[in-house]
């Protein structure tokens, strides 16, 4: 089983008809995909509230959270909370929601580029899954050091041990400043794809002020959706019984546009984008 979904559903102007209310788009966007990853779980602790008026809004979705980043060594500044017992403890709350409804796919646990792989982080890792009571958990490396060629197999059979769900990366192969794509599922059940887009100039610019918004500017071909509708085949052939795909290559507007088309090319239905106003002046 295939499942389709992009970033958020807030900033895709081109799966609404002009004037949406934003209150109105979550139950939009579930007509269009089955999955969502949700973004806003990064940057802070939500309520529980917040989370049981999206599960009412969109009955029919699955959500993927992103991990707050004080668990992700991302936070900068002063932490709100006064241990890590503490920080883990209010997240595992305030996501309770979702795990009640049965619609949680994963907690996405997104790494900087800073975290190699050394046996502090290994260790990291470790502790991360005992706090986190045996939810569904995934990972995405960031620095090319956990897909090095004398350590990949030890890096898999690592995630294949500890129950971590493997998020293979769609980006720009830029050397040391990126990940490789690596078609291996690491856990039985669900196995994540994430496309940020294979724009070169934009990633490497990290000292750039608009750096936030190229980074992810891109749209992919219809043969680059071939060659992953290819992938996603030998992901299959290779024992993942369900497979995930997040596009977020959405600094254009380009995320939904390719989700849908890549539907298509599943042979999964998919809805029509609905026409915009031309902007002429």
């Amino acid at each position: 089983m295939i499942m389709i979904g992009l970033t958020g559903w807030g900033d895709h102007p081109k799966l609404y008809p002009p004037g949406t209310p934003a209150r109105e788009k979550l139950a939009r966007y579930a007509d269009y995909f089955p999955l969502v990853e949700v973004d806003s779980s990064f940057y802070a602790v939500l309520g529980e509230a917040t989370y049981r008026k999206w599960l009412e809004e969109a009955p029919q979705l699955a959500f993927i959270l992103k991990a707050y980043r004080g668990m992700t060594g991302h936070l900068r500044g002063k932490n709100p909370y006064p241990d890590a017992d503490a920080m883990y403890r209010a997240y595992l709350d305030s996501i309770a929601p979702v795990v009640e409804s049965g619609r949680l796919k994963a907690v996405m646990f997104q790494f900087p580029p800073w975290f190699d792989c050394t046996a502090e982080h290994v260790r990291q890792l470790r502790a991360i899954k005992r706090r986190m009571q045996g939810l569904p958990l995934a990972v995405e490396f960031r620095h090319r050091s956990w897909y090095a060629q004398n350590v990949l197999e030890e890096t898999l059979a690592f995630l294949r041990l500890e129950g971590w769900i493997h998020i293979i990366c769609d980006e720009p192969q830029i050397g040391e400043g990126s990940v490789p794509v690596v078609l291996e599922p690491a856990h039985p059940e669900l196995t994540l794809v994430r496309l940020h887009g294979r724009n070169t100039g934009g990633w490497l610019q990290s000292g750039s002020p608009d750096w936030r918004e190229t980074r992810n500017l891109y749209c992919y071909t219809s043969e680059e959706l071939h060659e992953w509708g290819r992938r996603l085949d030998t992901l299959l052939e290779k024992g993942a019984r369900e497979l995930g795909m997040i596009f977020n290559n959405n600094s254009g507007g380009d995320a939904a546009p390719n989700a849908l088309e890549m539907m298509k090319l599943l042979g999964m239905t998919a809805g029509e984008l609905p026409p915009q106003q031309l902007d002429l002046f």
